[in-house]
């Protein structure tokens, strides 16, 4: 599985608004970008594609940013994956350089398919509620010197 940088910044910036959910309080970008040394050009792209998906909403003026549009219950890793990466690609699973009428590329594709398939299923069942928990407990678990 590949993540590209964009994804990475997108799910990086959805977890920082579910943090922020229900506070009432919206997070700037300057916020996201400083805090994980991210593009905040970069990253005013992605909060547009995922404001245009309804993930996200905002907040115009002095006081202005982003936050989610959902619970982070109802926001799935998968789900924010899909709108920044699109639907995965039929080429993307095929064997390179191979016969497609060829048995063994035939099977090796159906077995890549049904990773793929798996993949998503999981993507889809980890939210951002779920995330957040687990980075609680990173942070609880980390000493300070």
């Amino acid at each position: 599985m590949r993540i590209s940088a964009k994804t990475e910044y997108a799910c990086i910036a959805v977890l920082e608004l579910a943090a922020q959910y229900g506070t009432g309080q919206p997070v700037r970008i300057r916020k996201i970008a400083e805090r994980h040394a991210v593009p905040p050009r970069f990253l005013v792209q992605i909060l547009l594609q995922l404001k245009g998906a309804g993930l996200v909403l905002s907040t115009r003026g002095a006081a202005g940013g982003y936050h989610l549009a959902r619970p982070p219950e109802q926001v799935s890793l998968g789900e924010v994956m899909e709108v920044i990466e699109g639907g995965a690609s039929d080429g993307e699973s095929r064997t390179p350089n191979a016969s497609s009428e060829s048995p063994a590329v035939k099977v090796l594709n159906e077995a890549w398919e049904q990773v793929r398939m798996k993949e998503r299923e999981m993507l889809r069942h980890i939210t951002f509620a779920d995330l957040l928990e687990r980075a609680k407990t990173q942070e609880q678990q980390m000493y300070y010197i």
